[in-house]
């Protein structure tokens, strides 16, 4: 049985993608929902935080929670982990409005000295690229990169067909193995977007304009050590929303 929170907030996106809430409409009150019996103020509160998190709503101190209106220029950007928990909550790969273009499945030789260290492999080892910029209504958001190492692709040789799995690659591994894969904590930090990055996000500035990126990185790891590391490097001018 899922978690109070869970299940309320499961059913709250179902009123919202059945119309019960359109857009631009004000969810109730968290306390309202408290005397309807839906939960505590902590239950409640859990379950607005995930549904802002997916993107359905967003809240404003002083002003309520309302569901995401459709005109809405994208400001905020869920986090890798926080798409991984809405995949495994809601079966959802893309949030209100959202798909993706970009993608890249691919070997590779890791020539970047920092994810090498992350992965604990030697430098220009071969590793699995997969990659696609994330695009919400008409404006691309968040250009996610998923650095794997070549051991995985015993269990789940899926991770070089071009197509979307079915299922998250890492459920698979797992099912096939016997092994679970954990994330370490989020590692949070800024630097200048890439010549590339600029041009998937759409963003044309002189060369000598430095344009700063806010960059999220999660390292997962099973019994034998780091096996992914997952980068997102968000649109200059955009925050993160936390991964639940």
């Amino acid at each position: 049985m899922p978690p109070k929170w869970q299940r309320l907030a499961d059913e709250l996106a179902s009123q919202i993608a059945d119309g019960t809430y359109a857009p631009g409409d004000y969810l109730p009150h968290i306390r309202e929902l408290v005397k309807q019996g839906k939960g505590s103020i902590t239950t409640v509160h859990a379950a607005y935080k995930a549904l802002e998190t997916e993107g359905l709503v967003i809240s404003s101190r002083g002003h309520g929670t309302r569901v995401q209106p459709q005109d809405a220029a994208p400001q905020s950007a869920v986090s890798g982990l926080g798409r991984l928990n809405r995949l495994k909550r809601t079966g959802r790969s893309y949030g209100p409005r959202e798909t993706s273009t970009d993608h890249v499945v691919a070997l590779r030789s890791c020539a970047d000295p920092e994810f090498a260290d992350l992965l604990e492999i030697d430098l220009y080892d071969e590793v699995v690229l997969r990659g696609r910029t994330f695009i919400r209504g008409d404006k691309p958001t968040v250009v996610a990169l998923s650095i794997i190492k070549t051991r995985a692709l015993t269990a789940v040789p899926e991770l070089l067909q071009e197509e979307r799995l079915p299922r998250f690659w890492q459920e698979l591994y797992t099912e096939r193995t016997g092994v679970e894969i954990n994330a370490d904590p989020e590692q949070r930090g800024a630097r200048l977007a890439s010549d590339d990055e600029l041009r998937r996000f759409g963003i044309n500035v002189a060369s000598n304009v430095a344009v700063p990126v806010l960059v999220l990185r999660s390292v997962f790891r099973d019994d034998e050590g780091p096996i992914e590391v997952w980068e997102d490097v968000y649109r200059p001018g955009m925050w993160q929303v936390g991964s639940e």
